[in-house]
């Protein structure tokens, strides 16, 4: 049985060299970057305004992503408060561009809904969405 993405692919990019420690393995704190990126396009989207991330939980490392890799990150939401978004985010490696496709990474993002003072605002409700 193949294991596949949960979500929506959400963001891709390359791992380059200056992304790495000399042993070719991309540092950990870019990949979190990414997917806070992908988790902001797709929190932004569901609640329809400028969010902030405010927590990251159950954050699990799974295997490396190596210079060459496409980092893909996909997104779904985990769930939906007054003011906040949970977002179940996957972060899944394409070795060396176009090779295998591993899942190296995965956590839960938090971010909270903003209005034009940066102040939380309340997410509205959109038809088949929850």
């Amino acid at each position: 049985m193949t294991i596949q993405p949960r979500g929506d692919l959400t963001t891709r990019t390359l791992a380059m060299p200056a992304d790495a420690n000399p042993s070719g393995d991309i540092f950990g704190g870019w990949v979190l970057s990414q997917m806070d990126i992908a988790g902001g396009i797709h929190a932004g989207q569901r609640a329809q305004s400028r969010v902030a991330t405010v927590a990251i939980e159950a954050m699990h490392f799974i295997k490396p992503v190596h210079v060459g890799d496409v980092l893909c990150v996909y997104a779904a939401p985990e769930r939906v408060g007054r003011t906040s978004v949970a977002i179940r985010l996957e972060a899944w490696a394409l070795r060396k561009r176009l090779g295998e496709r591993v899942k190296v990474t995965e956590g839960i993002f938090t971010f909270v809904a903003l209005d034009a003072d940066g102040r939380p605002a309340p997410i509205v409700a959109a038809e088949g969405r929850q």
